[in-house]
């Protein structure tokens, strides 16, 4: 079995979770850029961590056999702060760089005039990278919010194809695929939707155009139920090919329109004394 995870914050996560990612087949993912749990209070602060999701994560990934890639964007939430907006101002020269496969996640919190603003804007540049754009879809009022992002995504004029609404549920799904963008779930252990409910969909509405992410951060989440949710499907009578369609193929084909996507195999870990800005996964020599 082999798995692309198209949503997953691996900054947050341990080498621990590498290692077991790469048992259980994740040979490739996208970490998007998202909120830190934290307010961030400074543009620094953000050129500092988009720096570390082109460079030290992308090595780091590599050093456990998976392929790392990301999406750069000002998240919904923070784009409420006016501390943080001025990122707007310096994401295109993020957006050139190799590695960097959508804009994202961009999108809605709390569906404020200033999301409405970040998002339009952010729209704008993937259009203008030929990049495509990866959605937040509200955790509040999530098909209002869903409907909503719909409307400006249509307006944008960007391409459906070209758009993956993330964060869906049984409510929205069918807004999506009736769209035709791309339609994302995220697996979770208590919220959000499980593998169960995700296999249920499948079920009802095939795997055409869909996304199966584990979305795991610095929250209660787990970096397995993308290989969890490959193991409900096969329980449930789906074939190896649906599932090598849903958990590698979709991915490789939505985020592969960036043109920017690495995919040749890597071995899993050694002890290897490579480094990165001097900087090396082994903390020293056994004592």
């Amino acid at each position: 079995m082999r798995i692309f995870d198209p949503h997953i914050h691996m900054t947050s996560r341990t080498t621990d979770d590498y290692e077991a990612m790469f048992a259980a087949g994740v040979r490739a993912l996208v970490e998007p850029a998202f909120w830190l749990g934290q307010p961030r209070t400074t543009v620094g602060s953000f050129k500092d961590y988009f720096d570390a999701l082109i460079g030290w994560e992308r090595f780091r990934a590599a050093q456990f056999g998976i392929r790392h890639h990301c999406t750069i964007a000002l998240n919904p939430k923070e784009a409420n702060d006016p501390r943080c907006t001025p990122v707007l101002d310096i994401l295109p020269r993020y957006l050139a760089k190799d590695g960097v496969v959508a804009v994202g996640e961009v999108g809605y919190d709390s569906m404020t005039p200033e999301e409405d603003s970040a998002f339009a804007r952010q729209l704008e540049m993937a259009i203008d990278h030929e990049l495509p754009a990866l959605v937040h879809t509200p955790h509040r009022d999530k098909l209002a919010g869903t409907r909503r992002t719909l409307d400006v995504v249509a307006e944008s004029k960007i391409a459906p194809e070209f758009v993956a609404v993330d964060h869906l549920n049984e409510m929205t799904v069918k807004l999506v695929k009736d769209s035709g963008c791309w339609m994302g779930f995220s697996i979770y252990p208590d919220t959000k939707m499980d593998e169960d409910r995700m296999v249920a969909i499948l079920k009802e509405y095939g795997t055409d155009k869909v996304l199966v992410n584990s979305a795991a951060d610095w929250g209660r989440s787990d970096p397995l139920k993308t290989f969890k949710t490959a193991e409900a499907m096969l329980s449930a009578g789906f074939t190896e090919a649906d599932v090598d369609k849903v958990l590698w193929q979709n991915p490789v084909d939505f985020y592969g329109q960036s043109g920017r996507l690495v995919l040749d195999e890597l071995p899993g870990f050694s002890a290897s004394t490579e480094t990165f800005a001097g900087n090396s996964v082994l903390r020293g020599g056994r004592q």
